[in-house]
């Protein structure tokens, strides 16, 4: 016969159930109510008179510049529908947003990925 087998296995600690967390108030807030965010200053600068270089745009975003001109292409172009026109000066390229569509950016439709009208 054998001998009877121990038991070798532990058992699992109970672990107390985390709670359920609080929601913060930044995300509670509602798009409408933020304000100056990164989206907002980079289509600022763009609609100024004399525009923005891809080095302007970085620092004010905190950006690389691969992703300020991925957001000029998918953002600022695509989702939004704007006319974007680049011009090469002796200070380096300057991107400035042209045309009639000025229109205030709705963030709730760009987040959706949905065309601005």
């Amino acid at each position: 016969m054998s001998k009877p087998k121990s038991s070798s296995r532990r058992k699992s600690a109970k672990r107390p159930k985390s709670k359920p967390r609080k929601s913060s108030s930044a995300t509670t807030l509602s798009v409408s109510r933020r304000t100056a965010t990164k989206h907002d200053r980079v289509l600022t600068l763009l609609r100024s008179k004399d525009g923005a270089t891809i080095a302007a745009i970085a620092q004010a975003t905190g950006w690389q510049p691969h992703s300020v001109r991925g957001f000029l292409a998918g953002v600022v172009k695509k989702k939004l529908g704007l006319d974007l026109a680049s011009e090469k000066t002796k200070s380096g390229r300057l991107y400035r947003i042209v045309g009639k569509k000025f229109a205030s950016v709705d963030h709730s439709e760009a987040a959706a990925g949905e065309p601005h009208a």
